[in-house]
């Protein structure tokens, strides 16, 4: 399937009416005392979780779980020390990982 300019352009303005509707990270830390990552939003919330919960981050030592960055849209946050990533999206939704991982948690 070709891509024509016209269909292009229909995607990136979808893109930019999802990107207005969708809470994005604007900051992310690791909060030690509570053991927990805390990811601020442009709207205002707080979404904070264990990493024992997320995939990449059970069993990870602080200061790596310290070291975070959010992506360019605020769509993820990403470890580099742990290689792990989460999306923000999927995250507000209850999903800390991948499905092949998830699955991994009920078997």
């Amino acid at each position: 399937m070709t891509l024509s300019d016209s269909r292009i352009r229909q995607a990136e303005k979808r893109m930019q009416v999802r990107m207005k509707s969708t809470a994005r990270a604007i900051a992310a830390r690791y909060d030690r005392r509570a053991s927990r990552i805390v990811v601020s939003l442009d709207n205002g919330l707080e979404l904070a979780f264990p990493p024992r919960l997320a995939e990449g981050l059970a069993g990870a030592k602080p200061a790596d779980l310290a070291v975070m960055e959010i992506s360019p849209t605020g769509l993820g946050v990403h470890w580099p020390r742990l290689d792990a990533d989460l999306s923000l999206p999927a995250l507000m939704s209850g999903v800390f990982g991948s499905r092949r991982w998830v699955l991994t948690l009920v078997s």
